[in-house]
C-alpha cells in the first residue's frame, strides 16, 4: 500500500516504503520470538526512539527539524511569509488592565513591600504597550486577506506560536478566515501552541537554530513588537544575516519608536563606528498596523502583494 505522506511520485515506487517495512515482527517489538529479536540492537534504526537521541546523532536530529517544517511547507505550497515577532508578556488589553488593577491593590495592601510596588509599576507598563496585542492582531488581518487571495502562498503569517503578541498576531489570521504558521520551541518551562494558528502548520522545534533558520527562509517581512531576550535574539539575528547578505534584504519594521530607542541606540552604534550608516537604514520604526503593511507593500509593490 502506498505511503499517504510521500509526494505522489513517490507513491507509484513498487518498493516497500518505511511504514511497510516497519511491521512488529520486523521491528523487533514482538518480544515473544527471540530473545535477538526483542533485544534492542534488532531496532530498526529509524523506529528506535533511544537510538535517535544518542548525542551522536545531533546532526541527523538537525536535519530531521530543517526538513520536517520544510517539507510540509512545501506540500501545503507556502512560498513566502511575513513574520510576527513580540514579547509572551503583552496580553490583550483587557486582561493587562486586570493585572494592572490586582497588583496595584496588593500594592495599596502593603505599601512597605518594595517587590508588589515594582510588580505593579511593570503592570502598568504592561497596560501601555497592550495596544500593541491589537495591532498585531489587525496586522495580521490585513497581510491573511491579501494571502488568502493568492491560495496561502505568499505573506503567510507566521510567529513563535506561543503567547501575548504572536497569539495576537496568530489570532487576527484565523479571524480573516486564513491560515498563519506556529513554530514553538521545547522550553523549561512548558510552552503551548496559541489556540489560533493553524493545527496542520504547528510546529516544535528542540533547536533554537532551525527555528530560526524557517524564520528567514522565507520571509518577504520581519515585523517586531516590543519584546525581550527572546525578540532582541531573533531581531539582531536577522539584522545580521541581512548585512552579511546572507538573505536578501525586506523590511524590518520596529513597533513603537519610544520603546526601541530607549531598550536600543542604534544611533549610538553608527556615532561610535561598530556599525555603517547604511546598516542604522535596514530598520524602520512603526506605530500602527496600516503604516506596518504600507511599508511592506512599498517594498515589494502593490502588484506583487496582490497578486502574490
Amino acid at each position: 500500500m502506498p505511503d499517504s505522506h510521500a509526494p505522489d511520485h513517490l507513491q507509484q515506487s513498487p518498493w516497500p516504503s518505511a511504514a511497510e517495512e516497519h511491521t512488529p515482527s520486523l521491528a523487533g517489538e514482538e518480544t515473544g520470538e527471540s530473545p535477538q529479536m526483542a533485544s534492542a540492537s534488532y531496532r530498526l534504526a529509524y523506529a528506535d526512539l533511544d537510538f535517535l537521541r544518542r548525542p551522536e546523532l545531533r546532526p541527523v536530529r538537525l536535519q530531521l527539524e530543517l526538513l520536517k517544517a520544510e517539507l510540509v511547507q512545501q506540500e501545503q505550497g507556502i512560498e513566502s511569509t511575513v513574520v510576527i515577532f513580540g514579547s509572551t508578556r503583552i496580553p490583550e488589553p483587557d486582561i493587562a488592565r486586570a493585572r494592572l488593577r490586582a497588583a496595584a491593590d496588593a500594592a495599596a495592601a502593603a505599601p512597605d513591600d518594595p517587590e508588589l510596588a515594582r510588580r505593579a509599576a511593570v503592570a502598568r507598563r504592561i497596560v501601555a504597550k497592550a495596544r500593541y496585542y491589537d495591532e498585531a492582531r489587525r496586522l495580521a488581518a490585513m497581510i491573511t486577506e491579501v494571502s488568502q487571495k493568492n491560495g496561502h502562498r505568499h505573506y503567510v503569517v507566521v510567529t513563535g506560536g506561543g503567547p501575548g503578541v504572536m497569539e495576537a498576531a496568530n489570532r487576527g489570521a484565523l479571524e480573516a478566515g486564513g491560515k498563519s504558521l506556529g513554530l514553538n520551541i521545547v522550553l523549561p518551562r512548558e510552552e503551548r501552541p496559541n489556540r489560533y494558528v493553524t493545527p496542520e502548520l504547528s510546529f516544535q522545534f528542540h533547536y533554537f537554530a532551525v527555528r530560526k533558520m524557517h524564520f528567514v527562509l522565507r520571509a518577504r517581512a520581519l515585523v517586531v513588537f516590543p519584546g525581550g531576550y527572546g525578540t532582541l535574539d531573533e531581531l539582531f539575528e536577522t539584522l545580521t544575516l541581512i548585512q552579511t547578505r546572507k538573505v536578501g534584504r525586506v523590511p524590518v519594521l520596529l513597533f513603537g519608536r519610544d520603546y526601541w530607542e530607549r531598550i536600543v541606540d542604534f544611533d549610538a552604534l553608527v556615532e561610535e563606528g561598530t556599525i555603517d550608516p547604511p546598516d542604522r537604514d535596514l530598520i524602520q520604526f512603526v506605530e500602527t498596523a496600516e503604516d506596518a503593511w504600507a511599508l511592506i507593500r512599498d517594498f515589494w509593490g502593490d502588484a506583487d502583494v496582490a497578486a502574490g
